[in-house]
C-alpha cells in the first residue's frame, strides 16, 4: 500500500486530557482510499481505527473500566512512539494486514503465556488458544495479541481471530541488495544453514488478521518497557488483588477420593503442621464430570455440606474443579440449551457466555449452590481447546453461537468469558476469590484467576513465570508429579516463589512427600525416610507463608498501578542486553530475584542486573552486571535481594484465618535498608475499592526503634511489627 501523508494535529492538549488530540493521515491502496486516525483515548494510550472492526472483540466484550485516574499518574510524552505515517494498514483477500516499524536494535516480548521462548524477535507467532503448545508457534493456553518492545512501547491488536505476527522475520523486496558484493560463505551444518540471523537494519512487524474487514490497533507509550506494560494492564482494568489466603499453600486432592479420604488428608496436614490454606476437589466430586453435572455425588460424599463445614472449621478454603460443558442431567441444562453453540463437547452443551441470559443462569446457579455455601473458588478446566491429544477436546472452529460468534472467536475468548462469569457470584457476595483457569486472553489482568497446564517440563514451567507478566497474566508452575524426591523438592521450590503455590495431587491418594511413584503411592507403599522429605517440604511451605506480607503488597501494586508482581529481568532492565534472553530467573515483587534449579543440577549460573545484590540466605554481596555460579544444596535455590531492601517476613502460620494478624520481622539487606512499605486491608472483601485500606510505612530509626506510620481509612491492623533480624 502506498501512503500519501497528510498528517496534522487536529487539536493540541496536555497529557491529562485525552480524547482531544488526534493525528490524522490519509492512506490509499489500489481499490479505495481509507482514512486513518490515531486518537488518544487515555493518557499514553492511542487508537488507530481502520475500516469497520468486527462486532466481537476483547474490547467490545469487556466489562472492566479503563483505569483513567491511574493512567494519568504515569508520565507520558504526549506523542505516540511512532507516527501514523509509519503505520500501514490494508484490506487483502485474506483479511486485514498491518505493518508496523521495528528498529534493528529492538527486541519484542509478550503475546500472552508463551512457554517456549521469552524474546520473540525474528519469530512468527500465531495467536491461537491451544492446550498443547508443543512448539514455539505462538499457540498457548492464553494467547494475547499484545507485544512490548525494549524501545519502550506496546502494541495491542483488538481481535479474536487467529492473528499471525511476523516479528521482523522478513525484509521487503530489495532491502538486501546492498549485500550483493558480500563474500560467499558455505554452511557445513544445519545450524549454520538455518539459524536465525540477527538483523543489521530496520525491519517491520507484519500482522495478518484473517477474515476481518477492519481493525482497532492500540499503541501504549512507555517511556520504558515496564511502564508500557503498566499502561496495558490499567487499560485492561488494572491487576487483580487476591484474598490474603490465596497467597498461602494450595493442595488438590486425589480425583478418586471419597469423603473419608479427604478428611484423613485434612486432619493429617493439621496434625503434621503442614501449612495448607486451600483444599481443592478434582472431578470426582460431581455425579458427572465429562461433561459436567455440577451436582455433588452423594454416594462418595454423603452429607457433603457437613463435610464442608468440618473443613471450614479447620480453616480450609475449598476450591471445586469444573468445566463449562454441561451434561444433560445438569439442573441448568434445559435453561441453557437455547443459549448454546451448535456442537456439543463430551456430550454436553457449550453455553454462549457472551449472552447476558446465559451468563446469568450459569452465574446464579454457582452463587446459590456453591458460593453462598462457602466455596472459595473454582478450577475452570479444559476451556482451552486442543488439536494435539484429544480430537473431541472442544468444539470446531466452524461452530456457531447464538451471539453471532464463530468457533474461532469463541475459542480465543472462552477462557476470559468463563472467568468473568464465575467472578460475578463472588462480586455479588462481596467476597474475593483466587481461582484457577486453563485459558485466558486479552484484557484479563483484573480477573483473579491463575493459569496452569498439563504440560510438565520444569524448565517450561519456570519460563511461564518469566513470561506471564508481559501480558497481564498469572501462572502457576504447579507440582503435579515428580520423578524423585529431589525432583519434588525442586518443583516445590519454584512453586513457593510463584504467583500460586500449588500441589496438584489429583493422581495420588497420599501426599507426594510420602511416595512420588504413583503406583506405589496408590498401593500405600511409602519411601524409606520420607519424613525427611516431608520436613524439607514443610520448611518450604513455611517460607511461602513468611513471604505473604511482601507478596500481598506486590499484588496491591498490581491492582492499583498495573505493575506485575512477577516479571522478567528485562522488564526492569531494557537497556541491559544480557537480560534479553534470560528465561530461568525472574523478579518477585520489587526487590527479590529468584533463580530456580531443576533436577539433575547441583549448581547454576545467575546473572545480576545493575546494582548490588545480597543472598537471601547468607547476606553475601554480589555486584551487578556479571554472572556468578551457585551451589546452594538441595534444600535451597538461589534467591537474592536488592541491596538497601528492608524485607518484611512473617512468622509462618498454618493458614490465613479471616482475622489473621501477621507477626512481621524486618530483615535488613545492607546498611541503607531502613524503610519498607506494606499494603493492609481486611484481606477478604472489596472494601479496598471504597478506600478501606492502608499503606503502612515501616521505618527503622537511628536508635534502632521501629515506626509504622499508616496512611488510609482501614481501622484494623493486618501486621504487628515485632523486631529486626
Amino acid at each position: 500500500m502506498s501512503k500519501r501523508a497528510n498528517e496534522r494535529w487536529k487539536t493540541a492538549s496536555s497529557c491529562g486530557n485525552p480524547d482531544k488530540r488526534i493525528i490524522e493521515s490519509r492512506a490509499e491502496d489500489r481499490q479505495n482510499e481509507k482514512r486513518l486516525l490515531m486518537e488518544r483515548i487515555a493518557n499514553g494510550v492511542w487508537r488507530v481505527r481502520f475500516g469497520q472492526p468486527e462486532q466481537h472483540t476483547p474490547v467490545t466484550l469487556r466489562e472492566t473500566e479503563i483505569r483513567t485516574e491511574q493512567l494519568n499518574e504515569l508520565k507520558c510524552t504526549g506523542t505516540p512512539p511512532f507516527s501514523i505515517d509509519e503505520v500501514s494498514l490494508k484490506e487483502t483477500n485474506r483479511g486485514v494486514q498491518i505493518e508496523l516499524p521495528l528498529a534493528a536494535e529492538e527486541h519484542i516480548y509478550g503475546f500472552g503465556l508463551q512457554l517456549h521462548r521469552v524474546d520473540h524477535t525474528g519469530r512468527k507467532k500465531v495467536i491461537r488458544v491451544n492446550s498443547d503448545p508443543v512448539a514455539d508457534t505462538g499457540d498457548s493456553h492464553a494467547p494475547v495479541p499484545f507485544y512490548v518492545s525494549t524501545s519502550g512501547y506496546g502494541v495491542y491488536v483488538d481481535t479474536l481471530r487467529y492473528a499471525t505476527f511476523y516479528c521482523g522475520t522478513n525484509l521487503r523486496k530489495g532491502d538486501s541488495e546492498y549485500k550483493k558484493y558480500e563474500q560467499k560463505t558455505v554452511g557445513t551444518s544445519e545450524m549454520e544453514l538455518y539459524s536465525r540471523q540477527a538483523s543489521e537494519s530496520n525491519r517491520t512487524v507484519v500482522v495478518d488478521i484473517p477474515t476481518a474487514k477492519g481493525i482497532d490497533l492500540y499503541v501504549f507509550e512507555g517511556p520504558d518497557l515496564a511502564t508500557a506494560v503498566q499502561r496495558y494492564n490499567l487499560f485492561s482494568g488494572g491487576g487483580c488483588l487476591p484474598p490474603a489466603w490465596g497467597l498461602g499453600m494450595w493442595y488438590r486432592t486425589y480425583s478418586a477420593a471419597k469423603r473419608e479420604d479427604v478428611m484423613r488428608l485434612a486432619n493429617t496436614f493439621r496434625e503434621e503442621r503442614m501449612p495448607v490454606d486451600v483444599f481443592g476437589f478434582e472431578p470426582g466430586w460431581q455425579t458427572k464430570a465429562y461433561s459436567c453435572s455440577l451436582v455433588w455425588d452423594e454416594e462418595r460424599f454423603p452429607e457433603h455440606e457437613t463435610m464442608l463445614g468440618e473443613l471450614y472449621g479447620m480453616n480450609y478454603r475449598v476450591n471445586l474443579w469444573e468445566h463449562l460443558f454441561l451434561h444433560p442431567m445438569s439442573p441448568i441444562y434445559s435453561e441453557l440449551k437455547s443459549h448454546s453453540g451448535n456442537y456439543e463437547v463430551w456430550e454436553g452443551l457449550v453455553p454462549d457466555l457472551s449472552i447476558p441470559e446465559a451468563r446469568s443462569i450459569f452465574a446464579e446457579y454457582h452463587k446459590k449452590e456453591f458460593v453462598d455455601k462457602g466455596i472459595a473458588g473454582f478450577k475452570l478446566d479444559e476451556c482451552d481447546s486442543s488439536d494435539y491429544v484429544h480430537s473431541n477436546w472442544s468444539f470446531p472452529d466452524v461452530a456457531e453461537f447464538p451471539s453471532g460468534m464463530d468457533g474461532e472467536q469463541m475459542h480465543n475468548q472462552l477462557g476470559t468469558l468463563y472467568q468473568a462469569t464465575i467472578q460475578g457470584p463472588f462480586e455479588k457476595a462481596g467476597k474475593r476469590t483466587l481461582s484457577q483457569v486453563r485459558a485466558s486472553g486479552a484484557l484479563a489482568s483484573s480477573f483473579p484467576f491463575v493459569l496452569y497446564s498439563d504440560l510438565y517440563n520444569h524448565k517450561v514451567f519456570i519460563r511461564g513465570v518469566v513470561n506471564c507478566g508481559f501480558s497481564g497474566l498469572l501462572w502457576s508452575p504447579e507440582v503435579r508429579q515428580a520423578e524423585s524426591a529431589e525432583d519434588l523438592i525442586r518443583r516445590i521450590q519454584t512453586a513457593v516463589f510463584s504467583p500460586m503455590a500449588l500441589l496438584n495431587c489429583w493422581r495420588i491418594p497420599n501426599p507426594p512427600w510420602m511416595q512420588v511413584d504413583r503406583d506405589k503411592n496408590i498401593r500405600g507403599e511409602f519411601m524409606a525416610g520420607y519424613d525427611k522429605t516431608r520436613d524439607i517440604c514443610r520448611n518450604l511451605f513455611e517460607l511461602r507463608m513468611a513471604f505473604i506480607p511482601y507478596l500481598y503488597t506486590a499484588y496491591a501494586k498490581y491492582a492499583m498501578e498495573g505493575r506485575p508482581p512477577f516479571r522478567a529481568l528485562v522488564m526492569d532492565n531494557p537497556d541491559d542486553s544480557y537480560t534479553y534472553d534470560i528465561d530461568d530467573a525472574y523478579m518477585m515483587g520489587e526487590s527479590v530475584l529468584v533463580a530456580p534449579i531443576v533436577t539433575g543440577s547441583s549448581e547454576r549460573s545467575v546473572y545480576f542486573p545493575k546494582g548490588t545484590w545480597r543472598c537471601f540466605w547468607t547476606g553475601a554481596v554480589y555486584e551487578g552486571g556479571q554472572s556468578y555460579t551457585f551451589s546452594p544444596g538441595l534444600e535451597r535455590i538461589p534467591v537474592f535481594v536488592k541491596d538497601g531492601t528492608l524485607l518484611p517476613l512473617a512468622k509462618p502460620q498454618q493458614y490465613v484465618a479471616d482475622d489473621a494478624i501477621f507477626e512481621v520481622t524486618l530483615q535488613q539487606f545492607g546498611d541503607e535498608a531502613r524503610e519498607c512499605i506494606l499494603y493492609e486491608d481486611d484481606g477478604l472483601t472489596f472494601g479496598y475499592r471504597s478506600g478501606q485500606y492502608n499503606w503502612v510505612k515501616v521505618s527503622i530509626n537511628s536508635d534502632g526503634t521501629i515506626d509504622a506510620g499508616r496512611t488510609g481509612a482501614y481501622e484494623r491492623r493486618l501486621y504487628h511489627i515485632v523486631g529486626i533480624k
